[in-house]
Protein backbone atom coordinates (compact mmCIF):
# COMPACT_ATOMS: atom_id res chain seq x y z
CA UNK A 1 0.00 0.00 0.00
CA UNK A 2 1.02 3.00 -1.13
CA UNK A 3 2.03 6.05 1.95
CA UNK A 4 0.25 8.95 1.17
CA UNK A 5 2.45 11.86 1.42
CA UNK A 6 1.62 14.11 4.87
CA UNK A 7 1.49 17.75 3.30
CA UNK A 8 3.03 20.09 6.43
CA UNK A 9 0.50 23.63 6.69
CA UNK A 10 4.12 25.39 6.65
CA UNK A 11 4.75 24.27 3.20
CA UNK A 12 1.03 25.87 1.95
CA UNK A 13 1.64 28.76 3.76
CA UNK A 14 2.78 31.70 1.87
CA UNK A 15 6.18 33.15 3.33
CA UNK A 16 5.26 37.28 3.41
CA UNK A 17 8.93 37.74 4.52
CA UNK A 18 10.26 36.94 1.51
CA UNK A 19 7.93 39.74 -0.08
CA UNK A 20 10.01 41.33 -2.91
CA UNK A 21 11.22 44.61 -1.19
CA UNK A 22 9.71 47.08 -4.40
CA UNK A 23 6.43 46.00 -3.17
CA UNK A 24 6.71 45.78 0.35
CA UNK A 25 7.44 49.79 -0.06
CA UNK A 26 4.08 49.85 -1.41
CA UNK A 27 1.96 48.12 1.09
CA UNK A 28 2.56 51.18 3.92
CA UNK A 29 0.97 53.76 1.58
CA UNK A 30 -1.98 52.39 1.64
CA UNK A 31 -2.29 51.41 5.53
CA UNK A 32 -2.49 55.31 6.32
CA UNK A 33 -5.89 55.08 7.25
CA UNK A 34 -5.84 51.69 8.65
CA UNK A 35 -3.70 51.78 11.78
CA UNK A 36 -4.19 47.93 13.64
CA UNK A 37 -3.68 46.95 10.15
CA UNK A 38 -0.49 48.26 10.12
CA UNK A 39 0.03 46.80 13.96
CA UNK A 40 -0.41 43.50 12.18
CA UNK A 41 1.53 43.68 9.30
CA UNK A 42 4.41 44.91 11.78
CA UNK A 43 4.27 41.44 13.34
CA UNK A 44 5.34 39.33 10.50
CA UNK A 45 8.52 39.54 10.70
CA UNK A 46 11.64 42.11 11.53
CA UNK A 47 12.45 43.15 7.66
CA UNK A 48 8.39 44.41 7.99
CA UNK A 49 8.49 45.75 11.51
CA UNK A 50 11.09 48.06 10.42
CA UNK A 51 9.49 49.05 7.01
CA UNK A 52 6.23 49.85 8.81
CA UNK A 53 6.20 52.73 10.98
CA UNK A 54 4.21 52.17 14.19
CA UNK A 55 0.60 54.62 13.46
CA UNK A 56 1.12 58.36 14.95
CA UNK A 57 -2.49 58.10 15.92
CA UNK A 58 -2.17 55.23 18.28
CA UNK A 59 0.73 57.15 20.31
CA UNK A 60 0.26 59.17 23.50
CA UNK A 61 1.28 62.49 21.39
CA UNK A 62 2.54 65.37 24.06
CA UNK A 63 2.78 68.97 23.90
CA UNK A 64 4.88 71.10 25.79
CA UNK A 65 2.98 74.07 27.09
CA UNK A 66 4.61 77.44 28.90
CA UNK A 67 5.22 76.97 32.42
CA UNK A 68 3.11 78.56 35.34
CA UNK A 69 3.44 79.59 38.58
CA UNK A 70 1.86 76.99 40.84
CA UNK A 71 2.84 76.67 44.60
CA UNK A 72 5.48 79.40 44.10
CA UNK A 73 7.78 77.43 41.20
CA UNK A 74 7.76 77.76 37.64
CA UNK A 75 7.44 74.04 36.74
CA UNK A 76 7.53 72.28 32.67
CA UNK A 77 4.07 71.70 31.66
CA UNK A 78 3.55 68.67 29.22
CA UNK A 79 -0.11 68.37 27.59
CA UNK A 80 -0.56 64.30 26.51
CA UNK A 81 -3.31 63.05 24.16
CA UNK A 82 -4.57 59.55 24.78
CA UNK A 83 -6.29 57.54 22.89
CA UNK A 84 -8.60 55.27 24.17
CA UNK A 85 -9.97 51.55 22.91
CA UNK A 86 -12.23 48.54 23.62
CA UNK A 87 -10.26 45.81 23.01
CA UNK A 88 -12.21 42.53 22.88
CA UNK A 89 -10.82 39.45 22.68
CA UNK A 90 -11.59 37.21 20.22
CA UNK A 91 -12.76 33.71 21.04
CA UNK A 92 -13.09 30.70 18.53
CA UNK A 93 -16.75 30.16 17.63
CA UNK A 94 -16.63 26.19 19.02
CA UNK A 95 -15.57 27.53 22.45
CA UNK A 96 -17.03 26.45 25.10
CA UNK A 97 -17.43 29.26 27.40
CA UNK A 98 -19.39 31.88 26.00
CA UNK A 99 -17.96 34.89 27.84
CA UNK A 100 -16.43 37.78 26.22
CA UNK A 101 -13.98 39.43 27.72
CA UNK A 102 -13.47 42.69 27.65
CA UNK A 103 -10.48 45.76 28.07
CA UNK A 104 -11.22 49.45 27.97
CA UNK A 105 -8.18 51.73 27.99
CA UNK A 106 -5.35 53.15 26.48
CA UNK A 107 -2.39 51.66 24.28
CA UNK A 108 1.31 51.94 25.08
CA UNK A 109 3.83 53.10 22.71
CA UNK A 110 5.92 50.80 20.54
CA UNK A 111 8.73 50.59 22.92
CA UNK A 112 10.44 48.89 25.82
CA UNK A 113 8.15 48.39 28.64
CA UNK A 114 4.98 49.03 26.90
CA UNK A 115 5.30 46.93 23.58
CA UNK A 116 6.31 43.20 23.28
CA UNK A 117 7.49 41.29 20.87
CA UNK A 118 6.76 37.38 21.44
CA UNK A 119 9.14 34.67 20.08
CA UNK A 120 6.60 34.28 17.56
CA UNK A 121 7.05 36.02 14.31
CA UNK A 122 3.17 36.60 14.34
CA UNK A 123 2.52 37.56 17.88
CA UNK A 124 2.12 41.58 18.47
CA UNK A 125 1.27 41.92 22.23
CA UNK A 126 0.60 44.98 24.65
CA UNK A 127 1.27 44.77 28.28
CA UNK A 128 -1.70 45.19 30.10
CA UNK A 129 -1.34 46.28 33.75
CA UNK A 130 -4.00 45.26 35.97
CA UNK A 131 -3.33 45.96 39.85
CA UNK A 132 -3.46 42.94 42.47
CA UNK A 133 -2.53 40.70 39.24
CA UNK A 134 0.83 40.13 36.82
CA UNK A 135 0.78 41.96 33.61
CA UNK A 136 -1.13 40.53 30.76
CA UNK A 137 0.27 40.48 27.67
CA UNK A 138 -2.86 40.79 25.28
CA UNK A 139 -2.03 39.82 21.58
CA UNK A 140 -3.03 42.26 19.16
CA UNK A 141 -4.00 39.93 16.48
CA UNK A 142 -6.46 37.69 18.82
CA UNK A 143 -8.40 41.29 19.74
CA UNK A 144 -10.78 43.25 17.98
CA UNK A 145 -10.07 46.80 18.28
CA UNK A 146 -12.69 49.65 18.22
CA UNK A 147 -11.56 53.49 18.74
CA UNK A 148 -12.88 55.29 21.68
CA UNK A 149 -11.68 58.90 20.62
CA UNK A 150 -9.14 59.79 23.46
CA UNK A 151 -8.32 62.43 27.07
CA UNK A 152 -6.02 65.21 27.82
CA UNK A 153 -4.30 64.98 30.95
CA UNK A 154 -1.47 67.79 32.00
CA UNK A 155 1.32 66.71 33.59
CA UNK A 156 3.39 69.11 35.90
CA UNK A 157 6.50 69.12 37.19
CA UNK A 158 10.21 66.67 36.88
CA UNK A 159 8.07 63.96 39.41
CA UNK A 160 4.63 64.48 37.09
CA UNK A 161 1.10 65.12 39.09
CA UNK A 162 -1.55 64.57 36.37
CA UNK A 163 -4.25 67.06 36.31
CA UNK A 164 -7.65 66.98 34.15
CA UNK A 165 -7.18 68.84 31.17
CA UNK A 166 -9.56 69.68 27.93
CA UNK A 167 -8.00 71.06 24.41
CA UNK A 168 -9.90 72.84 21.72
CA UNK A 169 -8.54 73.25 18.40
CA UNK A 170 -10.17 76.08 17.09
CA UNK A 171 -9.75 74.96 13.63
CA UNK A 172 -12.41 73.22 11.96
CA UNK A 173 -10.27 70.57 11.20
CA UNK A 174 -8.38 70.39 14.48
CA UNK A 175 -5.22 69.95 13.22
CA UNK A 176 -2.50 72.90 14.31
CA UNK A 177 -3.26 76.52 14.16
CA UNK A 178 -4.75 78.24 17.32
CA UNK A 179 -6.33 76.53 20.34
CA UNK A 180 -7.37 77.00 23.65
CA UNK A 181 -6.16 74.61 26.71
CA UNK A 182 -8.26 74.47 29.96
CA UNK A 183 -6.65 72.77 33.04
CA UNK A 184 -8.23 71.85 36.38
CA UNK A 185 -6.19 72.49 39.22
CA UNK A 186 -8.00 71.24 42.24
CA UNK A 187 -9.14 74.94 43.72
CA UNK A 188 -8.90 77.17 40.43
CA UNK A 189 -8.84 76.25 36.56
CA UNK A 190 -6.10 77.73 33.88
CA UNK A 191 -6.58 78.29 31.03
CA UNK A 192 -4.25 78.68 28.00
CA UNK A 193 -4.79 80.44 24.69
CA UNK A 194 -2.30 79.86 21.65
CA UNK A 195 -2.28 83.56 20.57
CA UNK A 196 -0.78 84.11 23.92
CA UNK A 197 1.39 81.54 25.03
CA UNK A 198 0.07 82.48 28.90
CA UNK A 199 -1.75 81.08 31.73
CA UNK A 200 -4.80 82.81 32.89
CA UNK A 201 -6.30 81.94 36.10
CA UNK A 202 -10.34 81.26 36.20
CA UNK A 203 -12.56 81.12 39.34
CA UNK A 204 -14.12 77.76 39.61
CA UNK A 205 -17.69 78.09 38.34
CA UNK A 206 -18.74 75.66 41.39
CA UNK A 207 -17.47 75.51 45.09
CA UNK A 208 -17.42 71.55 44.44
CA UNK A 209 -14.53 69.44 42.43
CA UNK A 210 -14.56 69.15 39.45
CA UNK A 211 -15.02 65.57 37.40
CA UNK A 212 -14.84 65.86 33.85
CA UNK A 213 -13.62 68.02 31.36
CA UNK A 214 -14.52 67.84 28.01
CA UNK A 215 -15.34 69.48 24.77
CA UNK A 216 -18.76 69.24 22.77
CA UNK A 217 -19.20 71.36 18.96
CA UNK A 218 -16.57 74.20 19.99
CA UNK A 219 -17.04 74.14 23.49
CA UNK A 220 -15.88 73.19 26.48
CA UNK A 221 -17.89 71.43 29.51
CA UNK A 222 -17.63 70.67 33.22
CA UNK A 223 -18.85 68.35 35.83
CA UNK A 224 -18.84 68.36 39.22
CA UNK A 225 -18.91 66.23 42.21
CA UNK A 226 -22.05 67.89 43.61
CA UNK A 227 -23.97 67.74 40.16
CA UNK A 228 -23.13 71.15 39.20
CA UNK A 229 -22.55 71.02 35.19
CA UNK A 230 -21.47 74.21 32.78
CA UNK A 231 -20.69 74.93 29.18
CA UNK A 232 -17.89 77.18 29.41
CA UNK A 233 -17.00 79.77 26.14
CA UNK A 234 -13.38 79.39 24.67
CA UNK A 235 -13.81 83.01 23.68
CA UNK A 236 -15.33 85.07 26.68
CA UNK A 237 -14.40 81.75 29.03
CA UNK A 238 -18.18 82.88 30.43
CA UNK A 239 -19.70 79.91 32.45
CA UNK A 240 -23.37 79.21 31.66
CA UNK A 241 -25.00 76.31 34.22
CA UNK A 242 -26.84 73.11 32.87
CA UNK A 243 -29.47 72.15 34.51
CA UNK A 244 -30.86 69.70 36.13
CA UNK A 245 -28.57 70.01 39.26
CA UNK A 246 -28.52 66.06 40.41
CA UNK A 247 -25.21 64.53 41.83
CA UNK A 248 -25.96 60.99 40.50
CA UNK A 249 -26.58 61.88 36.35
CA UNK A 250 -23.42 61.63 33.70
CA UNK A 251 -22.77 63.70 30.40
CA UNK A 252 -21.84 61.43 27.31
CA UNK A 253 -20.91 63.30 24.27
CA UNK A 254 -21.27 61.12 20.94
CA UNK A 255 -18.33 62.42 18.57
CA UNK A 256 -19.98 66.16 17.81
CA UNK A 257 -23.48 64.09 16.71
CA UNK A 258 -25.00 64.22 20.27
CA UNK A 259 -24.50 64.68 24.03
CA UNK A 260 -26.47 62.64 25.92
CA UNK A 261 -27.70 63.35 29.57
CA UNK A 262 -28.28 60.06 31.79
CA UNK A 263 -30.09 61.03 35.16
CA UNK A 264 -30.29 57.68 37.86
CA UNK A 265 -30.69 56.51 41.19
CA UNK A 266 -28.59 53.22 39.65
CA UNK A 267 -32.39 51.28 39.89
CA UNK A 268 -33.20 53.45 37.05
CA UNK A 269 -32.00 55.82 34.51
CA UNK A 270 -33.52 58.04 31.69
CA UNK A 271 -32.15 59.96 29.09
CA UNK A 272 -32.07 62.96 27.81
CA UNK A 273 -30.49 64.64 24.67
CA UNK A 274 -29.40 68.23 24.19
CA UNK A 275 -30.79 70.45 21.69
CA UNK A 276 -28.83 73.56 21.34
CA UNK A 277 -31.44 75.66 19.79
CA UNK A 278 -33.77 75.56 22.16
CA UNK A 279 -31.58 75.27 25.01
CA UNK A 280 -33.08 72.63 26.73
CA UNK A 281 -32.71 68.49 27.50
CA UNK A 282 -35.20 66.78 25.28
CA UNK A 283 -36.28 63.07 26.95
CA UNK A 284 -35.23 59.84 24.21
CA UNK A 285 -36.57 56.36 24.69
CA UNK A 286 -33.82 55.24 22.30
CA UNK A 287 -30.02 55.25 21.97
CA UNK A 288 -29.42 54.09 18.31
CA UNK A 289 -26.84 51.30 18.07
CA UNK A 290 -24.83 53.23 21.08
CA UNK A 291 -23.59 51.52 24.19
CA UNK A 292 -22.57 53.95 26.40
CA UNK A 293 -20.31 53.62 29.42
CA UNK A 294 -20.79 55.49 32.57
CA UNK A 295 -18.97 56.28 35.46
CA UNK A 296 -15.16 55.21 35.17
CA UNK A 297 -12.30 56.92 36.17
CA UNK A 298 -11.03 57.06 32.25
CA UNK A 299 -14.61 59.24 31.81
CA UNK A 300 -17.73 58.89 29.85
CA UNK A 301 -17.52 56.71 26.89
CA UNK A 302 -19.42 55.03 23.94
CA UNK A 303 -18.80 52.83 20.95
CA UNK A 304 -21.26 51.75 18.35
CA UNK A 305 -22.74 48.34 18.61
CA UNK A 306 -22.21 47.78 14.64
CA UNK A 307 -18.76 47.49 15.52
CA UNK A 308 -19.35 44.34 17.62
CA UNK A 309 -20.35 41.10 16.07
CA UNK A 310 -23.99 39.22 17.12
CA UNK A 311 -23.58 37.53 20.38
CA UNK A 312 -20.40 39.25 21.82
CA UNK A 313 -22.67 40.09 24.77
CA UNK A 314 -22.96 43.70 24.57
CA UNK A 315 -25.54 45.17 22.36
CA UNK A 316 -26.51 48.61 21.01
CA UNK A 317 -29.57 50.61 22.92
CA UNK A 318 -28.16 50.00 26.15
CA UNK A 319 -26.24 51.11 29.11
CA UNK A 320 -22.91 49.98 31.00
CA UNK A 321 -22.53 51.43 34.41
CA UNK A 322 -18.30 51.10 34.96
CA UNK A 323 -18.39 52.35 38.51
CA UNK A 324 -19.64 51.24 42.00
CA UNK A 325 -18.62 48.70 45.09
CA UNK A 326 -19.69 45.39 43.24
CA UNK A 327 -18.00 43.61 40.90
CA UNK A 328 -20.87 42.74 39.37
CA UNK A 329 -23.50 44.43 37.06
CA UNK A 330 -25.87 44.25 34.60
CA UNK A 331 -26.08 46.24 31.15
CA UNK A 332 -29.29 48.56 30.99
CA UNK A 333 -32.18 48.66 28.88
CA UNK A 334 -35.47 50.54 28.09
CA UNK A 335 -38.56 49.08 28.72
CA UNK A 336 -37.60 46.40 31.34
CA UNK A 337 -40.39 44.60 33.13
CA UNK A 338 -39.65 43.79 36.63
CA UNK A 339 -40.10 40.23 38.05
CA UNK A 340 -41.72 41.99 41.04
CA UNK A 341 -43.21 44.94 39.40
CA UNK A 342 -45.77 47.55 41.30
CA UNK A 343 -48.55 49.53 40.08
CA UNK A 344 -46.58 52.77 40.08
CA UNK A 345 -43.21 51.05 38.45
CA UNK A 346 -42.95 53.05 34.93
CA UNK A 347 -41.16 50.90 32.32
CA UNK A 348 -40.65 54.25 30.12
CA UNK A 349 -36.97 54.01 31.31
CA UNK A 350 -34.03 52.32 31.59
CA UNK A 351 -33.26 49.72 34.45
CA UNK A 352 -31.08 46.43 34.65
CA UNK A 353 -31.67 43.76 32.32
CA UNK A 354 -30.27 40.93 34.01
CA UNK A 355 -29.41 39.38 30.55
CA UNK A 356 -25.91 39.27 30.57
CA UNK A 357 -23.67 39.18 33.66
CA UNK A 358 -21.17 41.61 33.70
CA UNK A 359 -18.05 40.78 35.87
CA UNK A 360 -15.31 43.27 36.66
CA UNK A 361 -11.79 42.50 37.17
CA UNK A 362 -10.53 45.67 37.40
CA UNK A 363 -11.92 49.32 37.38
CA UNK A 364 -8.74 51.57 37.73
CA UNK A 365 -5.44 52.66 35.98
CA UNK A 366 -4.61 52.24 33.72
CA UNK A 367 -7.54 49.43 31.82
CA UNK A 368 -10.43 48.49 32.76
CA UNK A 369 -11.53 45.10 32.49
CA UNK A 370 -14.50 43.45 32.51
CA UNK A 371 -16.39 40.00 31.42
CA UNK A 372 -19.56 39.58 29.84
CA UNK A 373 -21.34 36.27 30.55
CA UNK A 374 -24.47 35.01 28.27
Amino acid sequence: MAMKKKISTSSIMPDWSQLPEELLHIIPTHLEDHYFDAVHARSVCRSWRSTFPFPSSLLRQSYSLPAFPLESKDLCCTLEKVPLFLFRVLTPPDAADASSEYFLGGLGQDKSNDHVELPSPLQCSVKVNVPGTEPILMNMLDCQIIPLGHKYRLMIGCNPEEYSAAFLPLNEQGGGGEFVALLDCTDLFLVLRSTEMRWIRLEKPSTASCKELFTFRGRFYATFFNGDKFVIDPSSLEATPLTPHIDSNFLVPSGNEELFLVKTDFLRCRVSRLDEEAAEWVEVSDLGDRVLFLGGHLGNFYCSAKELPHGCGLTGDSILFTVGSRNVTYPYKYGVHTNKRKAEDNINCWRSSRENRVLFRNRYDPVLSFRVER
